[in-house]
Parts: C-alpha cells; sequence; structure tokens
C-alpha cells in the first residue's frame, strides 16, 4: 500500500515524505507529543486543549522546512502522521490549517 504525507508550508514549499518505518497507534501519538513539546508548540485553544489535528498541524509549522528536509526526521514524522490519523495518504496544509486525505 501506498503511503505519504504532503506537507505544504506556502505557495512554494511543499514537501512529499515518506514513512521510514511503521508505528503503532500509541507509538504516533506518543512522537508526536515528544516533537510537540520539542520543538516548543503552544495550544491554539484557550482551554489549552490539544487534538491530535492542531498537534500535527503544529509540529508540522514548527519543523519548518529544516526539518522537513531532514529525511530522517521528515520519514519518522510521515509514519507518525499516518499512524496516529490512520490514514495511508494524508495532505497538511499548514497555510490554511487543515489536513485531508
Amino acid at each position: 500500500m501506498h503511503s505519504e504525507v504532503t506537507v505544504v508550508l506556502g505557495a512554494d514549499q511543499e514537501f512529499h515524505l515518506i514513512p521510514h518505518a511503521q508505528l503503532e497507534p500509541h507509538e504516533a501519538r506518543r512522537w508526536l507529543d515528544d516533537q510537540f513539546v520539542e520543538l516548543d508548540c503552544q495550544p491554539v485553544r484557550a482551554s489549552g486543549k490539544v487534538l491530535l489535528v492542531d498537534k500535527v498541524l503544529a509540529v508540522a509549522d514548527a519543523a519548518g522546512a529544516r526539518q522537513l528536509g531532514d529525511a530522517d526526521w521528515a520519514g519518522r514524522f510521515a509514519a507518525a502522521v499516518i499512524a496516529a490519523l490512520g490514514k495511508s495518504v494524508v495532505r497538511i496544509d499548514v497555510l490554511t490549517s487543515t489536513i485531508s486525505s
């Protein structure tokens, strides 16, 4: 099965990421949690509650072109997104704050 995560950071910045491994959903959520903290992401809701899609968007945004261009990190991110969301193809548009499959 083909798996891919596309991350759009801007009109001229689009990254096509292929997962390097297969993760269990709980492992994927833990990895995203760790990255959310490590990249100093902030909750977007006043309540402080962070939904999974908010976390994915925040990590993609904070990672930026530098980390999305790093094949090792990008492969782990793609694997985590696919496992956490339960989709084989995911498009993350940071500009419009949307995730689609």
